[in-house]
């Protein structure tokens, strides 16, 4: 399957330009420290390839975008990257480091294209999301997202993201 053309690349240009305008007001609204747990997994799952990540970071929630961010470490291979999920009302965008490796972007039901830059040279890589649920309030929540990851427009894997956000006590 293709790149999806009704005004594809006008939409993607849009949504990466909602991203960077939810980055900014992001960055305008007051962060809360929380703990943030993040499972990925194969679908159907396979504990052999399961994987937990446990973090601090911060988050807000406001007039519908939530936005939770932590620092990678050594043991995702990104040690030192700024991580961000924006969680928009009709999509999540996840961008790592200064989004030169390009903005993963989960909308339901529709495929987004983005090129990943490794070392070695570039990689287009597809994000095709399936569901999206999510529950985040204004002290945290839940995010869950079921995904298949293309390489050169071929399916590769079927994905799970699981992420839990709580606020620490006060």
């Amino acid at each position: 399957m293709g790149l999806r053309r009704r005004g594809g690349a006008t939409k993607r240009a849009d949504i990466r330009r909602e991203a960077a305008d939810g980055a900014k007001r992001s960055q305008r609204r007051r962060m809360k420290k929380v703990r943030i747990s993040i499972k990925g997994s194969p679908v159907p799952t396979d504990s052999e390839n399961e994987y937990e990540f446990l973090t601090d970071g911060e988050y807000t929630s406001e007039d519908g975008v939530s936005t939770f961010s932590y620092v990678e470490s050594e043991l995702t291979g990104l040690d030192g990257f700024l991580t961000t999920f924006n969680v928009e009302p009709d999509c999540v965008i996840l961008r790592r480091g200064d989004g030169l490796s390009g903005d993963m972007i989960f909308s339901e039901k529709q495929k987004h294209h983005f090129l990943y830059e490794t070392p070695f040279g570039s990689i287009l890589m597809g994000i095709d999301t399936h569901s999206i649920k999510k529950n985040l309030r204004d002290d945290g929540g839940s995010l869950e997202i079921r995904y298949d990851i293309e390489v050169d427009n071929i399916s590769v894997s079927k994905n799970l993201f699981k992420i839990d956000i709580r606020s620490f006590p006060q």
